[in-house]
């Protein structure tokens, strides 16, 4: 099969991205109908629907999905290639990540970039969840997996790595001197699975699934704040604890540190790897990471 128009593609590319025909229209200096026209010239040519179209919205059909995110990355390349060579095409970096990397790790050195790179603007949100590059407006994101997200460049940072910390006034309650001993202590977040990791590791037997309830937080920020006052013990990552560690204020009381497979990522659609900006900001992480080992 040939590959449609052009213009049929750039319509469904901004409808696909906007999730809006209004949108796209808009975008693309056409009429609602004329944007409408040609997405119904390519789902005749396809034999299907792209869109599933509703009063007050529109979504991806099992189809649009399956042609969407290939189109998306090939016109943001072509913007890409096309864009001035000199210029940084990213006026705006926007970075999306987990509330702990960001809080722990990135935020304290984002301002170094941004002083490093004046004419940038630097954004910086967080969320638990997966970024739809093709419906948000976010540049890069720093995400924890294995590094295999379909249609992503990715660029490994860190592993992700925990030991159990808490505060002196809890230790004293009792006298640690092997990893068991953390079991007479209130553990934070016991569904955690990395706890049956890491205790398995130090050697120590824990149910899969532990018999007794205790206090469950969304982030290891919000662990690290509860260890802190005293309520249990957190199994946290020491690269993102080093003041408190350092002050005294958490105490790591063994030294294995376990991992789970997975790491922090930075990553970004294929199409954008040129990007002036992501280039900067990729060679900036690498750099701090080198100089700041685990």
């Amino acid at each position: 099969m040939s590959i449609p128009s052009l213009a049929a593609l750039r319509a469904f590319e901004a409808v696909a991205r906007h999730l809006s025909f209004t949108r796209a229209a808009e975008e693309l200096g056409m009429t609602q109908a004329a944007v409408s026209y040609q997405i119904r010239m390519l789902e005749e040519r396809l034999g299907a629907p792209l869109f599933l179209r509703k009063t007050r919205e529109i979504s991806l059909t099992e189809t649009g999905a399956l042609f969407a995110r290939p189109t998306i990355d090939a016109f943001d390349l072509l913007r890409e290639t096309y864009s001035e060579p000199s210029a940084d095409t990213v006026s705006t970096l926007s970075i999306s990540t987990v509330p702990t990397f960001a809080g722990a790790w990135l935020s304290p050195r984002l301002g170094k970039f941004q002083m490093s790179h004046s004419n940038l603007a630097v954004r910086l949100e967080t969320s638990d969840n997966l970024v739809d590059f093709g419906r948000e407006d976010i540049s890069v994101a720093i995400r924890a997996g294995d590094g295999k997200w379909p249609g992503l460049a990715s660029h490994f940072l860190m592993h992700v790595e925990y030991t159990p910390m808490l505060s002196p006034e809890l230790a004293r309650r009792i006298d640690i001197r092997e990893p068991a001993d953390l079991l007479r202590l209130p553990l934070l977040d016991t569904a955690d699975p990395n706890w049956a990791v890491w205790m398995r590791d130090a050697g120590v037997e824990y149910p899969e699934c532990p018999p007794r309830a205790g206090l469950t937080l969304s982030t290891d920020l919000h662990e690290a704040r509860a260890a802190l006052a005293g309520y249990g013990v957190a199994l946290l990552t020491p690269r993102f604890f080093r003041f408190e560690l350092a002050t005294g204020s958490l105490i790591q009381p063994f030294p294995q540190v376990s991992k789970n497979g997975r790491g922090y990522w930075l990553v970004y659609p294929q199409g954008r790897r040129n990007r002036p900006a992501i280039r900067k900001f990729r060679a900036f992480l690498l750099d701090e990471i080198e100089s700041d080992p685990g």
